[in-house]
């Protein structure tokens, strides 16, 4: 559908090319978007413009100072693990958040609605994950302190939006963005040598609103332009689609296991894990009890599903998920 501008919005946007100030082209800006007429063929151009007005309140609302607004974008890690949520804007991030940790961040249905990061907390069975929710990037924004919060991060979870009229346009352009920042998305199966953590970084993939009109088309095209190695995931942030399964995903990336400490002649508190990285051995749990296990112990019990009923274990003993171990000083 054609967008049939008047000529007062061709005239107005002339005044763009002589705006001397922010606070000046936001109000033409602002002008534009309130001509604009409002129909199907005027979404994007209407999008577009709210888009670039958001981004002049964002930077309005900067301190002078470069690392005082960068810190805004350092978050501490909590929990098992962070994950912070990237994406194009209005993929469905804040409101995956919501879902997933009960949490209440600001949604709307327009570009940069979440300016800072949001980190909440998701409970999976007995342990809590760090989601990180960041305002969207596009082809030409994205903070300095929001690529660092991303180098830094333990994983990240990519949100596409299975409705976009553009997904392939949205995908390459998002991965050129970050590439120019020095970060590449890796499938979180890849193997990472310790120097390229902070450039390479495992990421799932998951594309969300697969339960609204005009999903079904793209999902071949999600195929095609995805690398088969992410196994992109189909979700619904609304309706719950696949969300169990995406936890299920977010833990297994964060190659996490949990372990219980057991005293003798007593049951283990299965609601307190300790969560050390998956090839931690029975002495980096003792020294996750107490520093002085790990100097005293003399030897140790393990449960562990379908294997070990309390059988003594060695030193070198490398745990596995959901291992009760029983040490003894």
């Amino acid at each position: 559908m054609p967008a049939n501008l008047p000529p007062q919005y061709f005239e107005t946007e002339k005044k763009l090319k002589t705006a001397k100030t922010p606070e000046e082209r936001m109000s033409i800006l602002e002008e534009l978007l309130s001509i604009v007429p409002k129909h199907k063929g005027t979404e994007k151009l209407q999008a577009l413009l709210k888009t670039k007005i958001a981004k002049l309140k964002s930077h309005s609302h900067k301190k002078p100072a470069v690392a005082r607004h960068e810190s805004l974008f350092k978050v501490d890690k909590s929990g098992a693990g962070q994950i912070v949520l990237i994406g194009p804007p209005n993929t469905g991030k804040s409101s995956l958040v919501k879902t997933l940790t009960n949490a209440d961040p600001e949604i709307g249905n327009y570009p940069f609605t979440t300016r800072i990061p949001y980190p909440a907390m998701m409970k999976y069975e007995n342990i809590q994950i760090q989601l990180v929710d960041t305002p969207p990037i596009t082809p030409d924004y994205m903070e300095t302190g929001h690529a660092e919060l991303i180098k830094s991060t333990d994983r990240t979870l990519l949100l596409m939006d299975m409705t976009s009229s553009q997904l392939e346009e949205d995908y390459f352009f998002f991965i050129e963005k970050l590439r120019e920042k020095k970060i590449e998305l890796v499938p979180y199966s890849q193997e990472i040598p310790f120097e390229m953590k902070h450039i390479k970084k495992k990421t799932l993939i998951a594309v969300n609103k697969i339960d609204l009109p005009g999903a079904e088309k793209n999902i071949q095209l999600i195929k095609n332009i995805i690398p088969a190695e992410f196994k992109p995931l189909l979700i619904s942030a609304l309706n719950g689609d696949n969300l169990d399964r995406l936890k299920k995903d977010i833990f297994s990336m964060l190659e996490v296991l949990r372990v219980y400490s057991k005293m003798p002649g007593k049951k283990p508190d299965l609601n307190e894990p300790f969560v050390l990285k998956k090839g931690s051995s029975l002495m980096d749990m003792a020294k996750a009890v107490h520093k002085d296990f790990s100097q005293k112990l003399k030897f140790a019990r393990i449960w562990s599903k379908n294997k070990y009923e309390g059988q003594k274990v060695n030193r070198d003993y490398v745990l596995e998920d959901e291992d009760i171990i029983e040490l003894h000083i």
